[in-house]
């Protein structure tokens, strides 16, 4: 099913770091049953699921396996995984995951012209939901956006959504993109606004307008770790931003650890990021909607 990479040698050499070893146990916050993880990665193993070629990063193996006992840690039972640009459009340690979920997990994948109609159906079958495009530059920057327009109307009658990982100023680039969309689509992370900037930024003022008058729009408040000045915790600053996109629209906000972290130089502790969705939504009936319902929605768990 669908294009797989090319064998090859591990690498010696990792280029980015590993998650933490064992995360703290969240303390603000108790999982309600059903509770996801609705935005993280599986990479590799390495030899069993090549990384591409042309990959920007290499991260070290984080399987299946280190993911399960970060799930009991936290007390989550569901997830999502999101298909990394290091393994490209080989969605294939991504589907393995997903089936040993029995039904636990769902996917985002990565695709381009060379998967067929049949490979969709596949994917589908395997619980994929939606497929995902990197416009961030030091991923290698925006995609063709003939070769997209393609893509989006393929998986437009499987109702499937469409993942956007953008750069703050993406917003304003690709506006009309998003205006056309004819699905629903999440933008990752927050569209990456940087907290320093502030509440007043224009990036953040139009994901919030966005946000607020098309119900076609979704947004993970996750990555604190990436939008916080400092780049370590407690994350108080991006705090004001998350809790404002809580409370325009509630019921399309999702939340991901976003382990294992791909492109950090400092990694979090997971149990401190949960924790941190006290303070994005101090409601707990609210925190237990984007926790439980709100991938439901998108997801279809059974």
């Amino acid at each position: 099913m669908a294009p797989t990479n090319p064998p090859h040698e591990v690498p010696l050499d990792r280029t980015v770091p590993g998650p933490i070893r064992e995360a703290s146990a969240p303390t603000a916050v108790r999982p309600p049953p059903s509770a996801c993880d609705a935005h993280c990665h599986i990479f590799g193993p390495a030899d069993r699921f090549p990384f591409s070629p042309s990959r920007t990063y290499t991260p070290p193996d984080s399987g299946i396996d280190d993911f399960e006992r970060l799930q009991r840690r936290l007390g989550l039972e569901r997830a999502v995984f999101v298909q990394a640009s290091c393994h490209g459009v080989d969605n294939s340690a991504m589907l393995d995951a997903i089936r040993r979920g029995d039904g636990r997990y769902a996917g985002v994948a990565m695709i381009d012209g060379s998967f067929t109609d049949a490979d969709l159906a596949a994917l589908h079958d395997h619980r994929i939901r939606g497929i995902r495009f990197n416009f961030v530059a030091h991923l290698g920057g925006a995609p063709d956006l003939d070769e997209f327009w393609g893509l989006v109307h393929r998986v437009t009658p499987m109702d499937w959504h469409v993942v956007l990982h953008l750069d703050a100023n993406d917003l304003g680039t690709y506006s009309e993109v998003l205006d056309a969309m004819p699905v629903p689509y999440v933008i990752d992370h927050m569209a990456r606004v940087p907290a320093a900037d502030g509440l007043d930024q224009e990036p953040f003022q139009r994901l919030l307008e966005r946000f607020d008058t098309d119900e076609r729009c979704w947004v993970k408040v996750s990555c604190a770790e990436r939008l916080t000045a400092g780049k370590v915790a407690p994350f108080d600053d991006v705090v004001p931003f998350a809790r404002a996109l809580v409370e325009c629209s509630p019921d399309r906000v999702l939340w991901g650890t976003d382990w294992p972290h791909p492109n950090l130089s400092v990694m979090p502790d997971e149990g401190r990021l949960l924790d941190l969705l006290a303070e994005f939504a101090p409601n707990e009936v609210t925190r237990n909607r984007i926790l439980v319902d709100n991938p439901q929605v998108l997801y279809d768990f059974t």
